[in-house]
């Protein structure tokens, strides 16, 4: 390993402020969902009104992805996440203010809906391109598996935390979104780099669309993110796991807890290593790899009916995908010119949430069908097909050797 790429992250203040305020912001969000979906079914008890949560904050990002990517290359991206969670902590004062006195309703949950995923819009492809340029190109890779390392137990422990404070009450949840929210921000006023105001472009249709040309005319940049996106379009199980706890492993709720968690505890796991021993050779073969085994994982847990063995399979299917996502983020990152990350970041947003989202439905479209193991197994079986078959349509990116390449 290089000294460069050994040089440890805590010679890099302004990489560990921006790497505590994603924590904090993250955890915000992951306590706000978990508030504003209780919260909505409460009112409503309508698990369509659930689904229209996370649809109208996805339909934003999908919308202002050509604009959201023109803005973070314009502008100065830790000042554009700064004003992104500075929103989130006012919207969780106007939830808590609406809580308490009485005033919260259906409408004012689906209204806030739209207003995160419009900020999310413009914060996701900010914080991705704001990270290269914190650390020097040969300690990105394990920078991003150290701050995936602290996304993961954002996610694993803001639910839970949230759904404790809420026993006190919607108000006091919301009340402390908005502290998390804050200190976010007050981070990431200390984050330093040097950003050099580029000559103003016009936003004509040209620019907006620059990203996703650059994208299509790169193998490797295409191949990484297709691929991610049909592996969790086809692979993903979340939706499911109530129905595997229920009535596939007789668990009840503590054991579906521990079956959303697990995945997440696998991911961790695999990311505290790879921040220390990152992956410098033979990165493509690991990508296709990783893939397979996400998708063998899911075949297993799909057949399961040993609480144990599913358990172990949703980790080693949370370890893979964390492979899979530190390479496929490097590999955009270090690929791209700076003066281009936040429009490509835009795209790789969309392909996530795309991923995510649509990957639920589905998950229940074809469980529906087939019932729920022949909807996991079908699944495991695409992904498998897909690592395949993507193997073939892109060579580059199969024989990519190093993630930070040789300068062209």
């Amino acid at each position: 390993m290089s000294d460069a790429s050994s040089a440890p992250l805590a010679g890099f203040p302004a990489f560990i402020r921006f790497w505590y305020s994603r924590l904090a912001g993250t955890s915000a969000n992951q306590m706000l969902m978990v508030a504003v979906g209780w919260q909505m079914y409460d009112l409503t008890g309508s698990a369509w009104d659930l689904g229209l949560v996370g649809l109208l904050q996805f339909t934003p990002a999908l919308a202002l992805v050509l604009v959201a990517g023109h803005v973070v290359d314009q502008f100065h991206r830790a000042r554009i996440v700064l004003l992104c969670m500075a929103v989130q902590a006012l919207i969780a004062l106007l939830l808590a203010a609406g809580s308490a006195r009485g005033w919260a309703s259906r409408e004012l949950l689906l209204a806030v809906s739209v207003l995160l995923g419009t900020v999310k819009a413009f914060q996701m492809p900010a914080i991705q391109a704001l990270a290269p340029l914190l650390v020097p190109p040969a300690v990105l890779p394990r920078a991003l598996a150290f701050s995936s390392m602290g996304s993961q137990a954002a996610i694993v422990a803001g639910p839970a935390l949230g759904g404790f404070i809420y026993v006190a009450g919607a108000p006091a949840v919301y009340a402390v979104c908005a502290l998390l929210f804050g200190l976010s921000a007050g981070l990431v006023v200390g984050v330093r780099y040097d950003h050099a105001p580029r000559p103003g472009q016009t936003m004509d249709l040209d620019t907006l669309l620059a990203g996703v040309r650059f994208v299509r005319q790169r193998p490797v940049i295409l191949g990484a993110i297709s691929l991610d996106l049909f592996a969790g379009l086809l692979g993903g199980a979340t939706a499911l796991l109530p129905i595997f706890a229920k009535d596939v492993l007789d668990v009840g709720p503590w054991g579906l807890g521990l079956l959303r968690a697990a995945s997440a505890a696998g991911a961790f796991g695999l990311a505290l290593v790879l921040a220390h021993r990152p992956i410098e050779r033979r990165a493509g073969r690991v990508l296709f790899g990783s893939v397979a085994l996400f998708g063998a994982a899911m075949g297993v847990f799909g057949l399961s009916t040993s609480f144990g063995l599913s358990l172990a399979a949703l980790m080693v299917a949370g370890a893979a995908d964390m492979a899979s996502v530190v390479i496929r983020q490097s590999l955009v990152q270090l690929d791209t010119p700076d003066a281009m990350r936040g429009r490509v970041s835009a795209v790789n947003s969309v392909f996530i949430g795309a991923s995510n989202q649509l990957g639920e439905f589905e998950s229940g479209a074809t469980a529906a069908l087939l019932g729920p193991v022949g909807s996991v197994l079908l699944g495991a079986i695409g992904t498998l097909a897909v690592a395949a078959l993507w193997a073939r349509r892109f060579p580059a990116l199969l024989e990519r050797d190093r993630l930070v390449s040789a300068p062209q």
